[in-house]
């Protein structure tokens, strides 16, 4: 009777904990950013994945600068960001095993209707930082090393401009997500980049509407990447693949597509 009732005691710790036995293997861990999560994509692709494939995904969504540093920790199976440069670096020196080109939406620069720069008249991007910096209108920047942050940096040295937090009162960082950096452009009448993404699925606009969207230098592509289980044993490299793969079928990409906010779709997936 005790054997009996010790079995049932260890079938029921097995079945009831993440890190016991086997259960481990129904679950992985996705280091991601923030507007994968904050977008909706996760809440409409997910459950799908999860149907087909009986296995759990549990997201961390942070800015990519701290995605990839839980990812270069092993403290995560799945590296799935928007910084391509990073990405492949993370491969190269052997954290990940290959990057997917996934999926892609844009960055769009929003501010005040009142546009005192006047961007919205401006025939390319670097026209557009040209003439916030020209007009010392308030920016908004994340500040917290994203993927966002990244390309705006990026933005403003194609313009040949460096602000510093020292000697510009206009150019201000929050160091946070993007929805509280558009909150913050919100309360204080300023210009920030975003991706599509979130601000489509952001509530508390105000006073703010996209002046300046399209061209080359705003577009903004996702990649996956499968942790390196060499290098971090514990790394659940089968599920992970799945996971992967599962993004780039059919299947996969027909989720990602219909996800809409009002009508407008949010991300592009990768065509064959």
């Amino acid at each position: 009777m005790i054997k009996i009732l010790f079995k049932i005691l260890i079938l029921f710790l097995l079945t009831s904990f993440p890190h016991a036995g086997h259960a481990e293997v129904h679950y992985i861990t996705v280091a991601s950013t923030t507007s994968t999560q904050n977008s909706g994509l996760f809440d409409k692709i997910l459950p799908v994945f999860q149907k087909r494939s009986g296995i759990k995904v549990r997201v961390v969504a942070v800015g990519t600068g701290q995605a990839l540093r839980i990812a270069r920790n092993g403290d995560a199976d799945v590296l799935f960001v928007h910084h391509k440069q990073s990405e492949l670096e993370f491969v190269a020196k052997g954290f990940g095993l290959k990057r997917y080109d996934v999926m892609h939406n844009d960055f769009v620069i929003v501010g005040p209707k009142s546009d005192p720069a006047r961007i919205n008249i401006a025939k390319n991007v670097t026209e557009v930082f040209s003439r916030i910096e020209n007009s010392r209108s308030n920016f908004v920047s994340r500040g917290d090393n994203s993927g966002t942050h990244k390309r705006e940096q990026f933005l403003w040295l194609l313009a040949s401009i460096k602000p510093t937090l020292e000697m510009e009162k206009w150019y201000q960082e929050v160091g946070a997500g993007m929805g509280a950096t558009l909150n913050f452009a919100s309360a204080t009448n300023s210009y920030t980049l975003t991706d599509r993404g979130t601000w489509l699925s952001f509530k508390n606009r105000a006073g703010l509407e996209i002046l300046f969207e399209g061209g080359q230098n705003l577009l903004n592509h996702y990649g996956v990447i499968l942790v390196n289980p060499e290098k971090y044993k514990h790394i659940k490299a089968k599920s992970g693949q799945i996971f992967i793969n599962w993004l780039l079928s059919e299947e996969g990409k027909r989720a990602i597509d219909s996800h809409k906010i009002n009508g407008k779709q949010l991300f592009f997936s990768k065509a064959n």
